[in-house]
């Protein structure tokens, strides 16, 4: 999979792109990540990317050229997504249905807002992380590529990793898990999980799962 990020702050995702699994899944040719300045694409001196908004208010807008320049340039295949604050809640469900695409656009915005021309013309997806605003997109673009990256097959050590985490196959949480020390500070890892018999055990990792759900995650039986 190919992933492009558009972005003012392409030195953000070096780093951060080139460690744990999705520094891998570029290493082992699964996935490559190309970062494009969108000062590239402004035609001033100063390399201006944002202005004042129409009707007056705080702040500045990104304006839409960059965006649209960088994309007919690039024309890419697949998604092209908007990292935003009114966007749709990103889920698991998005994240297995990207993965399964040959290329994946991310926009980040910054400042106080994009142009929504941006979101209008351009982006076949407008996501959200939750009901909170970032201070640019940066952020969550990047969990955006881990969580799509992590579903390419050979991302992960092996398919089960990823089948029993949160939301695999419908809106449960994952169960607790633990390791050793059976015992820490008066706290005791549950006789079930040391019991060896694996039929209890998936029935006491359904009931947790459900458990876990209700009490953390209500709003999931709605889903």
């Amino acid at each position: 999979m190919r992933i492009n990020i558009l972005t003012i702050f392409p030195g953000f995702f070096h780093e951060a792109l080139a460690l744990g699994i999705p520094g891998r899944a570029a290493r082992d040719g699964l996935a490559s990540y190309n970062t494009i300045d969108l000062r590239d694409y402004t035609h001033d001196r100063h390399r201006t990317v944002d202005d004042e908004p129409y009707g007056g208010g705080a702040g500045m807008v990104m304006k839409p050229e960059p965006f649209f320049e960088a994309i007919d340039a690039l024309k890419p295949q697949g998604p092209i997504a908007l990292l935003d604050a009114r966007g749709r809640i990103f889920r698991h469900e998005d994240a297995v249905r990207i993965s399964l695409e040959p290329e994946l656009t991310l926009l980040c915005g910054h400042y106080k807002d994009v142009d929504w021309r941006v979101a209008e013309g351009l982006a076949t997806d407008v996501f959200s992380l939750g009901d909170f605003v970032l201070s640019g997109g940066e952020p969550a673009a990047l969990c955006l590529v881990d969580a799509v990256v992590r579903l390419l097959p050979g991302s992960l050590g092996d398919h089960e990793s990823a089948s029993s985490d949160s939301f695999y196959e419908k809106p449960l949480l994952a169960p607790p898990t633990y390791t050793r020390p059976p015992e820490y500070r008066g706290m005791t890892v549950p006789e079930v999980l040391r019991s060896g018999d694996h039929e209890a055990i998936s029935e006491w990792r359904r009931r947790e799962a459900e458990r876990l759900t209700r009490e953390l995650r209500p709003d999931l039986g709605d889903r």
